[in-house]
């Protein structure tokens, strides 16, 4: 099939609308904006979500909390879950994510004390609580803080 060759699918595009031709046109007098009111006037303009003039729906609902756009997310990841990386291994964000212990948009990575560990690994983290840190460099292990 070549550029010259494409035809529009029947039906597929349809002529615009044309308003205030003559009532026999059907979008005469008029033209589709009914009798009288702000949206028969040229011009005329509301907010969205106006409702009329009823309460609107973002007003009558209950306001609760604080949203922190500044707060930083952790993706937590135990100490158990570093078992199936080999022995001597570097641990680091993108090797947590390749293997699928880490998913999703995360600020950082934060190791957490839950479970055990029999292998010397060299951990690259975020942050770390101080029982994971204590369970990795007590099997040899060490403890990196990223800095970002």
């Amino acid at each position: 099939m070549k550029l010259h060759e494409l035809k529009v699918t029947p039906g597929a595009r349809s002529a615009r609308r044309r308003v205030g031709r003559g009532e026999s046109s059907g979008m005469g007098k008029t033209s589709g904006r009914g009798h009288k009111g702000q949206m028969a006037r040229k011009g005329h303009k509301h907010k969205a979500g106006f409702e009329g003039g009823q309460m609107p729906l973002l007003r009558r609902l209950p306001k609760r909390g604080f949203n922190n756009f500044t707060r930083q997310t952790w993706a937590p990841v135990n100490v158990g879950s570093l078992e199936r990386f080999d022995n001597g291994a570097e641990v680091t964000d993108e090797t947590l994510r390749e293997c699928g212990v880490v998913r999703g948009r995360w600020n950082g990575i934060k190791i957490l004390a839950n479970g055990d560990l029999t292998r010397k690994l060299t951990v690259k983290a975020h942050a770390f609580s101080a029982a994971a840190r204590s369970k990795i460099e007590a099997v040899g292990g060490t403890c990196q803080v990223i800095a970002d």
